[in-house]
C-alpha cells in the first residue's frame, strides 16, 4: 500500500481531518490528539495493512506503523493541512491535552514513572526486612535491621524531595527547585519546634483545629508532617513552574540565572508552608479517610469490582488514578486496602497463560506461553496480555473474573498493603504486618492468589476456547538454511524483549529481537548496509543491511522526548556503514537522570521475511558479538495431509 493511501485510510478511520487537534510521530507512531475519540475506528485500523497496531494512552491515540513511519506523517500532515513543526520527536506543546481524566492519568504517570524502579526496590527491601523479623531471622533491634530499614524506607521518608524533581519537571519548571522545595518540607530542624508549648491555636473546637508553634513576617504557620506524602509537593511544583515563569518574563537576562530561582523559592516556599501544605495535608485526610469509609461499606464487593476491572484499568492507563491514593493511604493511615485488592490479577493472569500454555496445540502460541507465564509470576504480565490473553478473548475474560472472585476474598480477609513493594511473588513481604507479622490477613492473601491462579488456569484448559481454529503442527521439514549474523550494537547486559517497559516492544508487534542495557554510551553498526533511518533526535537508527534484513535500534525508553539532548550522531540518512562503524554516542548517566531508562530493544522488523530467528543466550554482550541470526529458511507444516507454510 503507498503511504498516501495508508495516510488517507488513517486519516478517515480516526474521524477525519476535522477531528485532529494535532499529530506528531516518534521513531514508530503516529501520536494523535483527537477533539472525540467516539469517532474511532480501531478495529478497522488495527486491520489495515501497514498498521502494526494501535494504543490509547493519556490522552494519545497513537498508530504504531513502524519504520516508515515519518514518510506517512509526511502525507497525513500533507492531507490534513496539519503543521509538521511537532514531527521528528519534538516535544508536544499542544495546550488541548484532552478530557479532565486523560490530562490526570498523564500528570500522574509523568510523576511517577521515573521512580517506579527504585520505589519496587525500596518496598521490595523494606517488606523483606519485614518477613526476616518474622521468621525470627532479624530483631528490629539489630544493626542488621536498621540499615535495611534505613535502605527501604530513606526514599519513603524523603519521597516529597523526589517528587519535588519529578512534578517539577512534568510541569515543566526546573527540577531542582523542586528538590529543594520538597526538601525544605521535610526539613529536620521544622519537625522539632512542635515539642514545646504552642503560640496559639488555629480553628480551635473544629475539623482543622491546629496549635501554632511559629510565625512568617506575623502570619501563623501550621506546621505537619510532610515525610512520605504526595500531594502536598504535587501542589507547591505545579505552583512554582508558574511562578518560576512569571518571573522569568520579568527578570533582566543578566541575572535571571540566580535571581529566578531566589524568588520562586522566597515565593513558593512560605507559601507552601503557611497555605498550600495544611489545605493539601487537609484535603489528603479527607481523601484518606473517604476511601478507607467506601472500603467499609463492603469491601468484599470493592475488592471483586477492583480486581475484576484492574487489568482493563491497566491496559487504558487508567491505574493510575489510584497510585496517588495509595501512597496517601500509606501516608495518613499506616495503611492501604485498596491496591491489595488487585494483587491477585496478576497471578489469575499467569494462571490463564498456564492454561493456554499446557493445552494449545499450536506450537507458536506454545513457544511464546513459555516466557509470557513465567514474566507473570513476576509481575510483568503485558507480554501475557497483548501476546496471548486479550487477542484469543476468553482467556482474558477468564482471567478478570478469576482476579474479581480472588479480589473478593482479599476484601473479606481484611488485607491491606503496608508499604509500596514488589511485583508478583516479590509483592507478598508487603502485606506482612509490621508489628503482628504473618497474621490471618496476610494468609488470607495467600489463599486468595492461590484460589485466583487456579481458577485462571481451570476455566482457560477447559473454558477457554483453546485449539479453536488452531491448526495442530505435527511434522516438520526444511528447505533453505542461509543465515545472517546480526552483531551487537553495544555493549552490555542481555535483556528479554519481553522485560521491556515498553509494551508495543515486549508485545513483539514491532518485531523479534533482544535488547542490551548498555554499559557503554555507544552504538556501532551491527551490519554492513544502509541508514535507512535516522531520527531527529538521534535515539533511534533504522538500518537495511546487505542482505535485505530491517534493523531497528532504539536506544532507551520514552527517549525522543529528549529531543536529542544527550545524543551525538555520527552518521546521517543514507549513509553506507560497515559493520563495527560508529553510529552515534549517549551519555548513559544523564539520560538516567532525566528519568528514562537506558535499555536499548534491538528489532529485526521485517522477521517475517525470514524463516527462524534465534538470539543469544548469554547474559552480556560486546559490541561485534553475535547477537541475533536469521534465516531463510522456510519450515514446511505437515497437518491433515495439507502444507502450512510458517514463520518466525
Amino acid at each position: 500500500m503507498s503511504h498516501q493511501k495508508l495516510a488517507r485510510q488513517i486519516l478517515d478511520l480516526v474521524g477525519g481531518k476535522e477531528n485532529v487537534n494535532s499529530v506528531f510521530h516518534c521513531i514508530t507512531r503516529l501520536r494523535f490528539k483527537l477533539k472525540d475519540e467516539s469517532k474511532i475506528k480501531t478495529d478497522e485500523l488495527k486491520n489495515l495493512d501497514g498498521v502494526v497496531t494501535v494504543m490509547q494512552s493519556g490522552g494519545q491515540y497513537q498508530v504504531v506503523i513502524g519504520n516508515h513511519v515519518s514518510e506517512v506523517y509526511k502525507e497525513v500532515t500533507a492531507i490534513g493541512g496539519f503543521s509538521s513543526k511537532k514531527s521528528q520527536g519534538e516535544a508536544e506543546v499542544d495546550e488541548d491535552k484532552g478530557n479532565l481524566l486523560s490530562r490526570f492519568i498523564d500528570l500522574i504517570s509523568g510523576i511517577f514513572t521515573p521512580i517506579l524502579g527504585v520505589l519496587v526496590a525500596a518496598g521490595m527491601i523494606k517488606g523483606f526486612n519485614a518477613l526476616f523479623v518474622a521468621l525470627g531471622w532479624l530483631t528490629n533491634t539489630g544493626g542488621t535491621y536498621q540499615i535495611l530499614n534505613a535502605t527501604g524506607d530513606a526514599l519513603f521518608y524523603f519521597l516529597p524531595i523526589i517528587l519535588g524533581y519529578t512534578a517539577m519537571k512534568k510541569f515543566g519548571g526546573t527540577p531542582f527547585l523542586g528538590i529543594v522545595i520538597g526538601a525544605a518540607l521535610v526539613y529536620p530542624d521544622l519537625s522539632t519546634l512542635t515539642s514545646g508549648e504552642p503560640l496559639y491555636t488555629l480553628f480551635a473546637g473544629t475539623l482543622f483545629e491546629s496549635p501554632v508553634f511559629i510565625e512568617f513576617l506575623g502570619i501563623p504557620v501550621i506546621l505537619m508532617t510532610y515525610s512520605s506524602s504526595v500531594i502536598p509537593i504535587i501542589l507547591a511544583s505545579f505552583f512554582a513552574a508558574k511562578v518560576e515563569r512569571g518571573f522569568a518574563k520579568v527578570v533582566p537576562s543578566v541575572v535571571k540565572t540566580f535571581l529566578v530561582p531566589t524568588l520562586t523559592l522566597l515565593v513558593v516556599v512560605p507559601l507552601t508552608f503557611i497555605i498550600i501544605g495544611p489545605i493539601a495535608t487537609w484535603a489528603a485526610n479527607f481523601v484518606g479517610q473517604g476511601t478507607i469509609w467506601v472500603y467499609n461499606l463492603s469491601p468484599i464487593i470493592a475488592g471483586i469490582i477492583l480486581g475484576a476491572f484492574w487489568q482493563i484499568f491497566v491496559i487504558f492507563g487508567l491505574h493510575w488514578g489510584l497510585i496517588p491514593v495509595a501512597f496517601n493511604n500509606l501516608a495518613t493511615q499506616g495503611f492501604d486496602p485498596i491496591l491489595s485488592m488487585i494483587f491477585a490479577a496478576s497471578f489469575a493472569q499467569t494462571g490463564a497463560v498456564l492454561g493456554v500454555w499446557l493445552k494449545t496445540k499450536n506450537q507458536k502460541l506454545k513457544t511464546l506461553s513459555a516466557p509470557a507465564f513465567i514474566s507473570g509470576i513476576f509481575g510483568v504480565t503485558e507480554p501475557a496480555i497483548y501476546g496471548i490473553t486479550l487477542p484469543k478473548k476468553k482467556p482474558f475474560i477468564i482471567s478478570c473474573i478469576a482476579a474479581g472472585i480472588g479480589g473478593g476474598m482479599i476484601g473479606l480477609f481484611g488485607t491491606k498493603l503496608h508499604v509500596m513493594g514488589g511485583l508478583g511473588v516479590f509483592g507478598f513481604p508487603s502485606y506482612i504486618h509490621p508489628e503482628e507479622g504473618m497474621n490471618s490477613s496476610f494468609w488470607g492473601l495467600v489463599i486468595a492468589v492461590l484460589v485466583a491462579t487456579v481458577l485462571g488456569f481451570v476455566l482457560t484448559y477447559f473454558f477457554g476456547g483453546v485449539n479453536k481454529n488452531e491448526a495442530p503442527l505435527e511434522k516438520t521439514k526444511s528447505k533453505s538454511n542461509k543465515s545472517v549474523t546480526i552483531d551487537s550494537p553495544l555493549k552490555g547486559q542481555i535483556v528479554p524483549l519481553s522485560e521491556v517497559s515498553d509494551k508495543v516492544f515486549a508485545s513483539e508487534a514491532m518485531g523479534k529481537g533482544i535488547a542490551v542495557l548498555p554499559t557503554e554510551g555507544r552504538v556501532v553498526a551491527p551490519v554492513s548496509g544502509i541508514v535507512t533511518t535516522l531520527f531527529k533526535t538521534k535515539h533511534a537508527i533504522g538500518l537495511t543491511s546487505d542482505e535485505g534484513v530491517d534493523i531497528l535500534i532504539h536506544v532507551g525508553i520514552d527517549t525522543v522526548q529528549l529531543e536529542g539532548e544527550h545524543f551525538i550522531a555520527h552518521i546521517k540518512q543514507g549513509d553506507k556503514v560497515n559493520a563495527g562503524d560508529l553510529l552515534v554516542e549517549f551519555d548513559i548517566e544523564k539520560i538516567k537522570e532525566g528519568g528514562y531508562e537506558v535499555v536499548t530493544p534491538v528489532i529485526i522488523t521485517n522477521h517475517s521475511n525470514f524463516g527462524s530467528l534465534e538470539v543469544t543466550q548469554v547474559k552480556s554482550v560486546d559490541v561485534s558479538d553475535h547477537l541475533i541470526k536469521v534465516t531463510e529458511e522456510k519450515t514446511v507444516m505437515v497437518n491433515e495431509n495439507k502444507l502450512v507454510n510458517v514463520r518466525a
